[in-house]
């Protein structure tokens, strides 16, 4: 198990005053049996007036809040203390199930028992249903291929065909574009996955949330690091040493598959439904942005006996 604590800082400061400000933030940390919430404090200035949590359609913890006094200047700093435990320790990937035999069961049948999953494999905003995407996804999904392994055969080849290159893209760069000039930024990455698992009509979950510099399980300096981070989770019911809900998480920018250095912030189709802070406002004039995020090891947690 790992101990982590993470600060993520927003601040926006405006050319004129902003009257009326209303905004969501989705900033807490999600919390189950291999991500544990230990502390988890939002302080904002200046205070709001109105404050309501909840949670969406995806169990994302969300905070709504509004601010009616003049202001020209806005702070958003969440803190976070997180206990992780690895999660796909006994992922046995070649025993999955295969790939086209849950793509044929997921098809709609009249009356059928509906199944959740398969919201994540429709297209979405970020993700709209691409030919590109399938045909680049061929030679990862032949026929009878366990679907784990070729989704993370999938994760190497989008890792070494494409380029991670900072501010290549904005977010709003369509897909289409990300796929043509092969380069981007993790939610590029996290969207091209997600799209090419769509098309062979297999779910596909967007992840937002955080990762250290170096992950404690050792190797190279992560990409994305030290900043809000974005990957995949690829559903995989019935695979060996998965967790009982059988989401797969799979980072395409840094080829790997997550352990004790991501957090999980949230689960969305795609960036849309998982913005970490977003709202709209009366007055302001310009305004600049300014977002940092630190990341560090609060040091390595040893399970009592």
């Amino acid at each position: 198990m790992t101990e982590l604590e993470v600060v993520h800082e927003t601040r926006y400061a405006y050319s004129a005053p902003v009257s009326l400000a209303q905004h969501l933030a989705c900033l807490q940390p999600l919390a189950d049996g291999w991500q544990r919430r230990l502390d988890f404090d939002l302080h904002i200035e200046p205070a709001p007036d109105f404050s309501e949590p909840g949670r969406d359609a995806y169990g994302n913890e969300r905070l709504a809040f509004c601010i009616l006094r003049p202001h020209e200047r806005l702070l958003v700093r969440a803190a976070s203390r997180l206990r992780i435990a690895p999660r796909f320790a006994a992922l046995d990937a070649a025993a999955a199930p295969p790939w086209d035999e849950l793509a044929q069961r997921l098809r709609y049948v009249a009356r059928a028992p509906f199944e959740p999953a398969l919201e994540f494999a429709q297209p979405s905003p970020y993700v709209p249903r691409l030919a590109e995407l399938r045909d680049y996804g061929r030679p990862s999904f032949k026929p009878g291929r366990p679907l784990a392994e070729a989704a993370i055969e999938l994760m190497h080849r989008i890792h070494a065909d494409f380029k991670y290159e900072a501010a290549s893209t904005a977010v709003d760069t369509p897909l289409a574009q990300v796929f043509e000039q092969r380069r981007g930024v993790c939610q590029d990455f996290a969207h091209l996955m997600a799209g090419v698992l769509r098309r062979f009509g297999l779910p596909a979950r967007y992840v937002s949330g955080y990762l250290l510099t170096r992950a404690p399980e050792g190797g190279a300096a992560m990409l994305g690091a030290d900043a809000s981070h974005a990957w995949v989770q690829a559903w995989c019911p019935g695979t060996p040493g998965m967790p009982e809900d059988g989401w797969l998480d799979l980072d395409p920018t840094n080829d790997l598959i997550p352990g004790t250095g991501h957090v999980r912030v949230a689960v969305g189709r795609d960036y849309g439904d998982v913005t970490p802070l977003r709202g709209v406002i009366r007055g302001g004039g310009r305004h600049t942005l300014a977002v940092g995020v630190t990341t560090r090891l609060a040091g390595p947690v040893v399970a009592s006996a």
